[in-house]
């Protein structure tokens, strides 16, 4: 996948609003494989919408979504399953992390699926974002930033064209924000991927080529 177009896409819910004051809802914009995205929104303005939309998980929109050529309507489940394993990736701001099992184990998970990551290498991001003693704790016993660090190594245990983050630093310090920073650049460098981040205020720091107000 090289590109996803948004084409007069809009939540149904905001149908009856007279005017809409939006870079993305009822327009025409790309984002482009490589490119890094920064989606600022007010509360209620349907950013979560946005991710669910792009991410097939949610269908109550208007307009017209495409992948590269393909309106996403179209697509099957087995094109869904194969979209999600090998070119999409996502960090939900509600996490969706299985409370009894433990941060490895919710990461095992996914990776066993994809077969993407030695558990070497799984153990290295812990390290690096300062998890290492919790990876055996279940993640109903971490706090909620930890919990987003868990999330985040997750939506990394894939390959992917694109990676949508939905508030992926709203209860992380500005060093643990930093350092997630810091590996999603390496990653998504890596695979020539794009990335994009929503945002209600505070944000994960990256070289952003493009802001858009929601």
């Amino acid at each position: 996948m090289n590109s996803i177009h948004l084409r007069q896409t809009l939540p149904q819910v905001f149908a009856g609003r007279t005017s809409i004051a939006s870079d993305v809802w009822h327009k025409e914009i790309s984002f482009h494989k490589g490119g890094i995205y920064l989606i600022e929104a007010a509360s209620g303005t349907g950013k979560s919408s946005l991710c669910s939309y792009i991410y097939g998980h949610r269908k109550d929109y208007q307009g017209i979504i495409c992948f590269d050529d393909a309106n996403i309507r179209s697509l099957s489940i087995a094109q869904w399953v194969d979209v999600r394993r090998q070119s999409l990736s996502i960090l939900f701001q509600d996490l969706r992390l299985f409370s009894e099992l433990t941060a490895l184990e919710n990461i095992l998970l996914k990776n066993n699926l994809t077969g993407y990551k030695k558990k070497t290498e799984i153990m290295a991001l812990f390290e690096q974002l300062d998890m290492a003693d919790n990876a055996d704790t279940r993640t109903d016993k971490l706090s909620f930033g930890q919990q987003q660090r868990v999330a985040f190594i997750r939506s990394l245990c894939q390959p992917y064209d694109f990676i949508l983050l939905d508030e992926p630093v709203s209860h992380l310090d500005d060093i643990n924000g930093g350092k997630m920073a810091g590996l999603l650049a390496e990653e998504a460098n890596r695979q020539g991927a794009g990335v994009i981040v929503t945002s209600i205020g505070k944000q994960i720091h990256l070289n952003y080529d493009n802001v858009l107000k929601l």
